[in-house]
């Protein structure tokens, strides 16, 4: 797509954006950004330095640019001809930061992977907060989508979250203020998460680490968590299990070039090694039309995608 539109030059847009303390990369290739590996170039990715310049971009930047915002990228599929106009992706020490409240709160910045509140968690006490840990990617995409795992969502635990509009606005908002439902929420799509507090609960030291250890172990032997994978491809519809719906439509191991279905949970899709987007999405595209004809139930996508097609 780009090199229709620019060939390998620079498509310009940079030169028109402000200037910024963060970093502007261009054509930055955004599989280095997503856990599937696969997907085309931003034409340009904005990584900010903090809320500050973040806002002053929003402020001065023409009307007419698009922008996306992405995640850790484990739940994203971005096509092969890649995102027109500017990725932001918060990626600096400033949208990682964690800080612990009064009575077992927790502010997390909406760029720190999940994983990386069990540290905190077992220093300070805090338990109800242990399946976060589990869930891939980071804190601003758990909250835009209501992810979550073993019984609990974000929903469950979030007592409010700062949020900038795109023009640059701040407000806090309440779980109440998201909407959230299974696996969504009405967010809007342009507006960016900064951090958000969560609601834990006192728990002993040793009974958090049990937790952890055990909600890890159920996920290596259940899922395929060392692939190149973006975890459940699609949602499950009300009462039914995706995986079991996928399975007795025979698509267990189903292959598109080089994405298939894994065989150890076939709600996963894999890259497996030199997979295109335009294969994931045939194959998951297909899934939906076996599924549909086997069963009568149309299944929907929890992977998010985005970009234009090569």
């Amino acid at each position: 797509m780009f090199e229709k539109l620019f060939g390998n030059k620079s498509s310009g847009l940079i030169e028109v954006l402000p200037e910024v303390r963060g970093k502007y990369i261009e054509n930055a290739l955004l599989s280095k950004h997503t856990w599937f590996g696969v997907g085309g170039p931003a034409e340009v990715l904005y990584l900010p330095e903090d809320e500050d310049d973040l806002r002053d971009f929003l402020v001065r930047k023409p009307e007419a640019v698009p922008v996306t915002v992405i995640g850790g990228g484990s739940n994203l599929l971005i096509r092969d001809g890649g995102v027109l106009g500017v990725v932001i992706k918060l990626d600096g020490a400033f949208f990682r930061k964690i800080e612990v409240l009064d009575n077992e709160q927790v502010c997390v910045g909406a760029g720190l992977n999940n994983v990386e509140l069990k540290k905190t968690l077992i220093e300070n006490n805090i338990g109800g907060l242990e399946f976060i840990c589990s869930v891939p990617g980071r804190i601003g995409g758990l909250l835009k989508t209501n992810a979550g795992c073993f019984g609990q969502t974000i929903a469950d635990v979030m007592v409010s979250a700062k949020i900038m509009n795109d023009w640059g606005e701040v407000y806090e908002l309440s779980a109440e203020d998201f909407n959230f439902s299974y696996r969504s929420s009405r967010f809007p799509e342009n507006w960016i998460i900064l951090s958000v507090v969560l609601q834990g609960k006192k728990s002993d030291k040793e009974q958090i680490k049990k937790t952890l250890d055990e909600q890890m172990t159920y996920r290596r032997e259940k899922q395929p968590i060392n692939k190149k994978t973006a975890g459940s491809t699609f949602k499950n519809p009300e009462g039914l299990a995706a995986w079991k719906l996928i399975e007795e439509a025979g698509c267990r191991g189903l292959k598109v070039g080089g994405a298939e279905v894994s065989e150890k949970h076939c709600n996963f899709l894999i890259n497996s090694g030199n997979a295109t987007a335009e294969d994931l999405e045939e194959l998951g595209e297909t899934i939906i039309e076996r599924v549909k004809e086997k069963t009568a139930v149309t299944l929907e996508w929890e992977v998010r995608r985005m970009g234009v097609k090569k």
